[in-house]
């Protein structure tokens, strides 16, 4: 058995069934290893931050590893800023690095860089199989530390002639350790503080889904605590028939406006609210001062056993419920408005939908606008590098075949990865895309202010602004085998989500908002 089949053979034993690729030269033979083996789904990007991007919604979805796979340095460098947001959403990722065979390395050749070295500022774990031999035991050892609590990116690094060469096997996964239980007194602290009157619940990661959530949501309506989440998370389960959690604001000052009232927070596999960015004059923190910090769980901690235990120290494992009722918006009709599109979004919005949120400034109504919608998943840009929806949209929808997925683009971070609509359409994935079209950098403008740089001028709008020449979105999805349409009225946009949601396969909607 080559290295490479040994590497493939491994990955599917260990439940890692899904190849997000770009391949290479120097991969070809782990590319004719996934030809024998049928089991694993390959998946083609045209770009590899595409790649990256969907291996990141596949597994916040799943919750299990996908693999990549990267053509040497250049490669994987062309992926890292979505490896960047899967790394801030703790996303178990198996990254498959292909590398010059190794008697060839000393040579300098043109393609030739330090994979090990930027691989380290995403990963976990970093492993190189130098022989044939190697590759099944690194293989296991990448998927397992991809799922070490809280979840990350392994790499491994595959030189040509381990893929090749004889001498491979197949190994079963690794025994993986139990994340680690919080003491005793950590739950009592957090039952006491939850008996006074101020105080919230920040949750992250695994507390924003299934039983956790219900059971923080008893937690609140025992005590009156309110129920947070940063701004930015990897999923969240909302709408109706869900506990509601609030996210903190994007802008500092509304952040601190949400937070002003909280005398304690007490954080389960979250970290403190602190703002996006520096601005003059202005605090890194959200909370206000004197505001009591507790952790119940850090994020490697196990939270959804603390709270488990923190229920029943407070008494009210069985008690009430607070879920959200089903209360839909008419849909509205007239020009095209912020609030109009939010009220269409949350009319129209399906069952069981899994939304990708990348609508920027668009798009800040849109959550409290579908607080009362269908049931649905809410996945948001933990690490801010733009370029993210579309990608991710096509892992979850791998992911989670029977459910449509609603992605929300803006126009500028869309151009980031606008080959992921080739992807959608080749796989039929079951996609709706909607591209605010506003023609700016709107976001940019906001912090150009808010960072005291004054007011831009002509020069200074001119990297701000994209609407010279205009971007044809519907042109751009048709050439890539995407049926596309064009909203100019919030009448029309209800429509076109009515038709992208009844029909299966990859639609694009541009809502024309900048003239």
């Amino acid at each position: 058995m080559t290295g490479a089949e040994s590497l493939v053979r491994t990955l599917i034993a260990c439940g890692v069934d899904t190849c997000f690729a770009n391949p290479g030269t120097s991969e070809m033979h782990f590319v004719g290893a996934l030809d024998r083996v049928e089991e694993m789904r390959c998946v083609l990007a045209l770009f590899e931050g595409v790649a990256s991007g969907a291996a990141d919604g596949y597994g916040r979805m799943a919750g299990k590893p996908a693999s990549t796979l990267f053509h040497l340095g250049p490669g994987l460098g062309n992926a890292i800023a979505n490896l960047h947001n899967a790394r801030r959403a703790n996303t178990p990722i198996v990254n498959i690095v292909g590398e010059h065979a190794t008697w060839h390395r000393r040579y300098d050749p043109p393609l030739g860089s330090d994979i090990a070295g930027s691989a380290a500022t995403q990963s976990c774990w970093v492993g190189t199989a130098e022989s044939a031999g190697e590759t099944a035991a690194l293989a296991a050892t990448a998927v397992a530390e991809s799922q070490r609590a809280p979840g990350g990116i392994s790499t491994l690094i595959l030189p040509a002639d381990s893929a090749w060469n004889e001498g491979g096997a197949t190994l079963g996964p690794l025994p993986m350790p139990a994340r680690k239980k919080v003491d005793d007194a950590r739950v009592r602290q957090a039952a006491r503080l939850l008996r006074q009157p101020g105080t919230a619940l920040l949750l992250n990661g695994p507390m924003l889904v299934g039983a956790p959530l219900e059971i923080c949501g008893r937690i609140a309506a025992a005590t009156g605590a309110e129920l947070l989440a940063p701004t930015q998370i990897p999923r969240m389960e909302r709408g109706a028939g869900r506990v509601n959690v609030d996210r903190v604001p994007y802008v500092i000052e509304s952040a601190q406006k949400r937070l002003e009232q909280v005398k304690t927070l007490v954080m389960v596999n979250a970290t403190r609210p602190i703002a996006f960015f520096a601005y003059p004059g202005k605090k890194s923190t959200t909370t206000p001062e004197g505001c009591e910090l507790f952790t119940l769980a850090d994020p490697v901690e196990d939270g959804a056993d603390a709270v488990a235990r923190l229920v029943e120290a407070l008494g009210c494992a069985k008690g009430k419920l607070n879920l959200e009722p089903l209360k839909l918006p008419e849909a509205p009709s007239g020009a095209i408005t912020l609030p109009g599109i939010a009220a269409a979004i949350a009319a129209c919005l399906p069952e069981h939908a899994i939304v990708v949120d990348e609508s920027i400034t668009s798009g800040r109504g849109l959550v409290p606008a579908t607080r009362t919608s269908r049931p649905h998943d809410w996945i948001t840009n933990t690490g801010g590098a733009i370029g993210f929806a579309m990608p991710v949209a096509i892992g979850a929808a791998v992911a989670c075949p029977g459910r449509k997925v609603l992605c929300l683009e803006g126009d500028g971070s869309g151009m980031y990865t606008l080959q992921a609509l080739w992807t959608m359409a080749r796989e039929r994935l079951d996609i709706v895309t909607v591209v605010f079209a506003n023609r700016t950098y709107e976001i940019l403008k906001g912090e150009y202010r808010n960072v005291g740089a004054g007011n831009p001028g002509r020069r200074a709008l001119d990297l701000l602004e994209i609407g010279r020449p205009a971007l044809d979105w519907v042109a751009l999805a048709k050439a890539q085998g995407v049926e596309a349409s064009r909203a100019t009225t919030l009448d029309a946009f209800v429509q076109q989500l009515a038709v992208g949601f009844r029909e299966r396969g990859p639609r694009v909607i541009e809502l024309a908002m900048g003239g």
